[in-house]
């Protein structure tokens, strides 16, 4: 027996025992003895059976695994390596020292002034640690301590969040001194740590050396010890937690307490691998579906490229042709022009030769021709002088004639002077009388009404008329405000009418929520109720808008049906008004003036592609339902194919009442196939439950359902109308209202008073206009006195003007010498017209002259020239032929120039690619096998193929363009993601080999000692993995457990069983945990709380069997209460706290010694 220890310094006492507390029954049942019941008999061979048919069908399954596979070398392997590996269940061997104690267990704890403890050190046992004690003494502290001790977190503990909290009360200061076994062969380590109220500090130690916080994590790990796991440490305060854990976190926590340490690691690669698996995998459904869209689309474009490819080769060869014909011209005028160059040299050689042999005459001949042009030229020129003396007289003849008409003027004037004179004279007497009439009617004016009286009264009614006017304008101006006001009360008036017709419009509402968290989708909606016309068939809105659910109890199973893409998708019915509508809003920004994304759907209408409604009507209400999806909502007639063939909801029944629907039943029902082979798989609503419902491809075909949870509709319920803001609106509406009657109130009243102004402003009009005609008479009779004024001046000048004119002797005097001066002009004009004669005749002498002698010199030039061609004939054809010859050479060297240019031209204007295809048919000598007529008709043939051929727009052709290059780049990710998919696939399978036997192995063994355990207590226990192909993540393991004989297995959870039960539950769980577990030790606190003495006492054994077992590792079993003759293992240690108010010195008889006691109880109890 081990030497009590204890320190008594406060007033708590721990006393270590080890002797037994009662004696083992013989006639007791060990839970490795226990037979299993008829009922359990019966449960495992049905599982065996459906284990063994599932084996069967795997084997019969297409994808049975017996084929050739390739390794990851891409080497071919066998079937049989493939196989997953089997594996032998068995538990964890953990190293153990001599001592007993494995490397990581508590050897020693040791606290001071830690929660209800002053001071106290204690020794554990290797195996099973019983901590007794009443309520209150501080067993829950020594789970406290391990857990602060080894710097684990206080939320581990679910009580205190601070370490200074875990100080007794009133110090200031506390320490935990924890022992652990070291590694085999090595020291122990002692991990102190004293924790401060200041700051709650805490400092550390590592066999007495100071150290963080860090060191300590790492020597902790490094020991294997997981105080953060339910399964191998689980506080007082946190045993409820244990019942509550899902079945995920339950994975979790056992993947990490027990079985291979690799678990955890490859669940955790499997869960990231099959979520990027997963993620993939939906990214390569979009992105194909995306790729088939844009195929589709290019497909419908194929024609038209093909048409425009076409023409285009086409118009390449017309171009090409357009840059062949004019070369091949050009050569073949070449080939002429070398042949009329040499025809000209012939030619030229002759002239030359009978040139040279007429030289003499021509020589002559020329000469001749050289007088002949010079005596021209002194004829012409002596003609012009006599020409000029000809002007010269011309000139002087008609200022001679200008002369004599001024004497003839003079002369006549002369003649006229008695008849002026006696016409002057009747002049002044007419101005004298008209003088004399002025002045009388100026002397003698009409009467006129005084100026300044006439202007006092019209600036007198001017002041009034401003007054008035001033009045008018005030009130006009009143009036403007009082009708811009009723204006504005209006537009208010019609916009709160507009509003409030809109607030109760539902469907204005809705395309408001749209609009809210899908501006493109509704701004798409506004666009096509605008212009609908540019469709060739209805283009429906969206699900969100054109459907409706007249009974709102089935709007939430109604929306469940859709995605959000499928509430937004817009359904075209033909393929035109689909890619119309992709065109304008997704490819370019014809529609909204920006590029958008919105959803548009298509399908060609099959009706034999859709499966019929999985229940007929009678059987839709047998089952408990009320009717299909279909039925309960409102939509256009051209909707439907979508809804049916997209959607399903003619295959989705719904039930709102769940107690009348059978599951499983339904299950089978809903996913029969019919007798052409359509169906099985299928939706229905029970409840706020959807299920979704496929049937395997492979093996019996058994159906596998999947189910969500339907949340309160959001868009196929009608959008509350805003009560606060109607209110609002039609207080806006009211108020308008009122102003615009008292506007117009208003307005009447000053339309009179306006009336009634205007009238007087006419009055004072009419008195200004009566004042301003007699004020304008006035200005009459002024103006006209004015008049006569200036009248008499301007006569009165007259008539001096007249009086003051010379005499008629003066006049005759001026007029003779007149005559006179003009007579002397005409002699000298006389002698200078006889000079000019007598030079004419010179001039025309000499003239004649040079003229008789340029007729001889031309005479006999040509008897010269007749001479020269009757002995040149021979020349002169031969220089006719040279000049026919040289203007057709002259000719045809200019066209072959221009063709030589065209073609330069042609050249340069083609692209390098036309060049180079001309350049290596110029090469081959192609173009030079056929003539320009043939190149011609070949051209004419390639422009009626032309005409034929529609103009088809470049834009479609850089859209399939651009698109191809798209799919290409669709198709090159498309690879590459499968590639990666493929690599994911065949890690994750090998992450999977390796986790899932070593799981099941784990599952297989906690599972049978489960099951083992609850057998024992008369109860039914079981341990499954929950498996879920497509997501790691949601794997777990489900507790089933039976506690009566007329229930059926059920699923432990946080509320379904008693406290008891679960309690019962979770130690029978742990304890089958401790075969396979890795930690060095576990705790349990409390853990039979709300148990019954029987299962207690059973727990309680069977924990003392599967703990005191040589390989087991270190366990704390915490309990408040114990029952009597409970089973004791030599391996366990039983610790008791006692506390008190004082607690007596250990005396020599020993009265205070808490092993004395139990010896002493021990005593008395075998003796009787």
């Amino acid at each position: 027996m081990t030497k009590p220890r204890s320190k008594l310094n406060g007033k708590t006492r721990v006393d270590d025992a080890e002797e037994t507390l009662g004696e083992e029954s013989s006639g007791e049942q060990k839970p490795e003895d226990l037979k299993i019941s008829s009922a359990e008999a019966s449960r495992a061979t049905s599982v065996a059976n459906e284990d063994a048919e599932a084996d069967e069908e795997e084997d019969a399954s297409p994808r049975s695994k017996k084929r050739a596979r390739i390794n990851e070398e891409g080497d071919s392997i066998d079937a049989d390596a493939d196989a997953r590996p089997t594996f032998k269940a068995r538990g964890v061997k953990l190293q153990r020292d001599k001592d007993g104690f494995v490397p990581g267990s508590i050897v020693r704890i040791k606290l001071h002034r830690f929660l209800t403890y002053d001071d106290v050190e204690f020794r554990t046992s290797s195996h099973l640690n019983m901590i007794l004690g009443p309520n209150g003494t501080g067993k829950s502290s020594i789970a406290c301590a391990i857990c602060l001790g080894l710097n684990q977190s206080p939320s581990l503990l679910g009580r205190a969040k601070e370490p200074a909290q875990y100080i007794k009360s009133g110090k200031d200061e506390g320490s935990i001194e924890l022992e652990l076994k070291g590694p085999v062969g090595q020291p122990n380590i002692v991990i102190r740590r004293i924790i401060t109220k200041d700051r709650s500090k805490s400092t550390y130690f590592i066999n007495d050396e100071p150290a963080t916080q860090k060191a300590v994590n790492d020597t902790v790990s490094e020991l294997g010890v997981r105080c953060g796991n339910l399964c191998t440490f689980l506080p007082q305060d946190r045993v409820a937690e244990f019942a509550k854990m899902t079945p995920r976190e339950l994975l979790k926590a056992t993947q990490e307490a027990a079985g291979d340490a690799r678990l955890t690691d490859w669940h955790t690669r499997l869960i990231k691998d099959g979520k990027e698996l997963k993620e993939l995998a939906g990214n390569m459904s979009s992105e194909e579906e995306h790729l088939q869209n844009l195929e589709a689309r290019n497909a419908s474009l194929e024609k038209d490229v093909k048409q425009y490819m076409e023409r285009r080769d086409i118009e390449r060869q017309l171009e090409l042709l357009d840059l062949i014909l004019p070369f091949k011209e050009y050569v073949e005028s070449k080939k002429e022009y070398e042949l009329l160059k040499q025809e000209r040299q012939k030619k030229h050689d002759q002239v030359l030769a009978l040139q040279e042999k007429n030289k003499p005459f021509n020589d002559f001949k020329s000469n001749l021709e050289a007088q002949y042009e010079e005596c021209g030229l002194e004829r012409d020129r002596l003609k012009e002088a006599a020409s000029e003396g000809f002007r010269k007289m011309t000139k002087k003849c008609s200022e001679s004639d200008k002369l004599e008409q001024d004497a003839e003027e003079a002369n006549r004037k002369l003649d006229n002077l008695k008849e002026q004179e006696k016409s002057r004279k009747d002049r002044i007497n007419n101005l004298v009388k008209t003088i004399d009439r002025y002045r009388h009617e100026h002397d003698n004016p009409p009467e006129m009404e005084d100026l300044t009286v006439i202007e006092d009264e019209f600036v007198s009614l001017a002041f009034v008329r401003v007054s008035m006017n001033r009045d008018k304008s005030s009130l006009e101006e009143e009036m403007r405000t009082i009708l811009d006001e009723s204006a504005r009360q209006r537009v208010t008036y019609d916009r709160a009418t507009e509003e409030l017709r809109n607030l109760d419009n539902v469907s204005h509402r809705k395309l408001e929520e749209l609009s809210r968290f899908d501006k493109d989708t509704a701004d798409a909606v506004v666009w096509l109720r605008r212009n609908r016309n540019r469709f060739r068939m209805e283009v429906f809105e969206p699900a969100i808008l054109s459907l409706s659910v007249p009974e709102p109890q089935y709007a939430a199973a109604v929306e469940a049906c859709f995605s959000g893409a499928q509430l937004r998708n817009f359904v075209a019915q033909c393929r035109e008004d689909y890619t119309l509508l992709n065109r304008v809003f997704n490819d370019t920004p014809d529609a909204l003036g920006r590029k958008c994304h919105i959803a548009v759907w298509f399908r060609a209408k099959v009706e034999k592609q859709l499966a019929p409604p999985p229940l007929s009507p009678e059987e839709l209400l047998q089952e408990g339902f009320q009717k299909y999806a279909l039925d309960c909502v409102v939509y256009p007639e051209g909707m439907q194919w979508f809804l049916m063939r997209e959607i399903n909801l003619h295959r989705t029944a719904i039930s709102l009442t769940p107690g009348k629907v059978d599951i499983r039943r339904a299950t089978d029902m809903v996913s029969r196939f019919d007798a052409s082979g359509n169906g099985g798989q299928a939706n229905f609503v029970v409840g706020k439950l959807m299920n979704s419902v496929t049937r395997s491809r492979y093996g019996k075909r058994l159906p596998v359902t999947m189910t969500k949870d339907i949340r309160d509709p959001r868009n196929f319920r009608h959008p509350p109308v805003d009560l606060e803001k109607k209110r609002d609106i039609q207080r806006r509406l009211a108020e308008a209202e009122k102003n615009m009657q008292d506007s117009e109130a208003l307005v009447a009243k000053h339309s009179e008073k306006l009336k009634e102004i205007e009238h007087s402003i006419k009055d004072v009009n009419d008195a200004r206009k009566a004042i301003q005609a007699r004020k304008q008479r006035v200005h009459d009779v002024q103006r006209k006195i004015q008049r006569l004024a200036l009248n008499i001046a301007s006569n009165e000048e007259k008539l001096a003007e007249e009086r003051a004119a010379p005499s008629v002797d003066e006049e005759r005097q001026r007029l003779r010498r007149k005559i006179f001066e003009v007579a002397k002009k005409r002699v000298a004009i006389a002698n200078d017209l006889q000079d000019i004669a007598k030079q004419i005749m010179r001039d025309m002498t000499r003239s004649t002259q040079a003229k008789l002698q340029y007729l001889q010199i031309g005479a006999n030039k040509a008897a010269l020239e007749e001479l020269c061609r009757d002995r040149g004939d021979a020349y002169a054809r031969a220089r006719i032929a040279y000049e026919k010859v040289n203007t057709a050479y002259v000719e045809k060297k200019h066209d072959t120039k221009k063709l030589l240019d065209k073609s330069k031209a042609k050249l340069h204007e083609i692209d390098d690619e036309l060049r180079t295809t001309f350049e290596e048919l110029e090469r081959r000598g192609t173009i030079h096998t056929q003539t320009v007529e043939q190149f011609k008709e070949e051209q004419e043939n390639y422009r009626a193929r032309l005409e034929l051929l529609t103009i088809t727009n470049p834009g479609v052709i850089e859209q399939f363009r651009a698109r191809e290059e798209e799919i290409a780049k669709a198709k090159d990710k498309l690879e590459k993601r499968a590639i990666k998919k493929g690599e994911l696939e065949k890690r994750i399978k090998k992450t999977r080999d390796k986790w899932y036997p070593a799981l099941q192995e784990l599952i297989e063994v906690i599972g049978t000692k489960f099951s083992e355990a609850f057998d024992s207590v008369g109860c039914a226990g079981e341990i499954r993995i929950a498996e879920q192909e497509d997501d790691y993540e949601l794997w777990a393991i489900e507790i089933l457990v039976k506690f009566r004989d007329n229930e059926k297995l059920q699923i432990l959870t946080g509320t379904r069983q008693s406290g008891g039960e679960r309690a019962l539950t979770t130690i029978m769980y742990l304890m089958s945990l401790t075969q396979m577990a890795r930690s060095p030790f576990s705790l349990v606190d409390e853990i039979n709380q709300g148990m019954d003495a029987r299962y207690e006492r059973a727990v309680h054994n069977s924990l003392v069997d599967v703990t005191c077992r040589e390989d087991s590792g270190q366990y704390f079993l915490i309990t408040p209460k114990l029952l009597t003759d409970l089973k004791y293992h030599e391996r366990m240690k039983v610790l008791c706290v006692t506390n008190g108010e004082w607690l007596p010195e250990q005396l020599e008889d020993r009265s205070g010694d808490m092993r004395k006691m139990i010896e002493n109880y021990v005593k008395r109890h075998r003796q009787s």
